[in-house]
């Protein structure tokens, strides 16, 4: 099995914004590992599964240039981010490959430059894809949006698919 990184961004606190840790949560759960509390604590096993070595969770409230060296130890990366309706799929899934993208906002940085980080700097050109879930509230809580929460759901079918090596 290929050692494999989800890694999940976005704002826990914006409702839709942080449908991420959702969907993490739902994978780990059917991957057999404990959820944590709180987007701030790390994902471990259950007591007593095995740990196959192979699947490990990150939640960030953003992407930035450091996780450039943490995404070089994977030979694949699911990258999981809210969108807001710009993108025709509810849950939108995307193969994805280094490709650095100017951005005139400052904190603002693509799974795709992140990958071009990855490659120029280690080497490693880990098989990447995002899964995108459309958002349709964005205020200040911590729960999803009637309709977000259906879609996390099926973005985290999707990625125990892609996880396990069957067809999406």
């Amino acid at each position: 099995m290929q050692r494999t990184l989800i890694l999940g961004y976005g704002n826990f606190d914006r409702q839709d914004d942080g449908v991420a840790w959702h969907v993490l949560a739902e994978v780990a759960r059917r991957l057999g590992r404990a959820v944590p509390d709180s987007p701030d604590e790390e994902f471990t096993l259950e007591a007593g599964a095995p740990d196959d070595g192979a699947n490990d969770f990150l939640f960030e409230l953003q992407l930035t240039p450091e996780l450039a060296e943490t995404l070089a130890e994977y030979e694949r990366v699911c990258f999981v981010d809210a969108h807001t309706g710009a993108v025709a799929n509810d849950v939108n899934v995307v193969q994805i490959a280094a490709e650095f993208q100017a951005s005139p906002l400052t904190h603002h940085l693509t799974p795709q430059s992140l990958l071009s980080f990855v490659q120029a700097l280690y080497n490693a050109r880990p098989e990447a894809i995002l899964v995108s879930v459309r958002g349709y509230q964005f205020g200040f809580e911590r729960t999803l949006s009637p309709m977000t929460a259906e879609l996390a759901q099926q973005a985290a079918d999707t990625i125990v698919k892609w996880v396990l090596d069957t067809d999406l």
